[in-house]
């Protein structure tokens, strides 16, 4: 079977991690936590946004939590951000939407990690091919991405 884009990068790195292929299609968030024994907030979801022209940065935040755009946008020092398109996430990270993770990208790219993304052990992340994760612990996710800057993106 074909390595995983995002595998071979932790590979590389020396992160120890496992891939999970999902036996059926994941139609959901939910679905893909209960097919690999987690729960929503163990599912960490990398979504790119644009904050200038051909400038974008990467958010990891744990399962159903939604990014405000304020705090972003004040954390960031931009009054304009938006979510990337599907065509420059393909452009930006060489991933589709739904297999997005931080690793293995064609270019360095600003991260920011949300602290709930850390309050689990175990946490999956996009592996860079369909109906496929990588699952890791959330503490060597943490090391491997040294430059990452860990802050709330979460309106408390």
């Amino acid at each position: 079977m074909e390595t995983p884009p995002v595998s071979a990068a932790l590979e590389v790195l020396g992160v120890p991690h496992k891939i999970f292929r999902h036996e059926t299609p994941v139609t959901s968030f939910e679905q893909a936590a209960s097919d690999r024994g987690q729960r929503p907030g163990q599912v960490v979801r990398s979504i790119l946004f644009r904050i200038a022209e051909d400038e974008f940065v990467m958010a990891l935040v744990a399962g159903p939590a939604q990014i405000s755009w304020k705090v972003l946008r004040k954390y960031l020092g931009r009054s304009r951000v938006s979510m990337a398109t599907g065509e420059e996430v393909l452009a930006v990270t060489g991933y589709r939407i739904g297999m997005v993770g931080p690793f293995g990208l064609p270019r360095p790219l600003r991260v920011l990690i949300d602290p709930g993304v850390m309050k689990e052990e175990e946490v999956s992340i996009g592996s860079g091919m369909r109906n496929t994760a990588v699952i890791l612990k959330s503490a060597d996710l943490h090391r491997a991405l040294k430059d990452a800057d860990v802050v709330s993106l979460i309106e408390t």
